[in-house]
């Protein structure tokens, strides 16, 4: 039978693995409101200034969707060396 410790240390594992996954997600959301207002200014306006504002909204939207896609699988292989060591 595992001992508490054990147990414990098993939960907390998890309960990372769980929080590591939701901030994933977080990105995704951060990254796809900004792709989305970015398309919504050059749909709806016309103006250099919102055309180039759109551009760099998507753009961002990609590069916080990258950031977040690697710091989750950062994360994940640090928690499964954890699991075998």
């Amino acid at each position: 039978m595992a001992s508490d410790t054990e147990i414990r240390d098993r939960l907390a594992l998890e309960r990372t693995h769980l929080a590591n996954e939701r901030t994933l997600l977080a990105y995704v959301r951060t990254a796809l409101a900004l792709a989305g207002a970015g398309a919504g200014l050059l749909q709806f306006f016309d103006t250099p200034s919102s055309q180039v504002t759109g551009w760099i909204l998507i753009a961002l939207g990609v590069l916080g969707l990258l950031v977040g896609t690697w710091r989750f699988l950062a994360v994940r292989r640090h928690l499964a060396g954890r699991r075998s060591g």
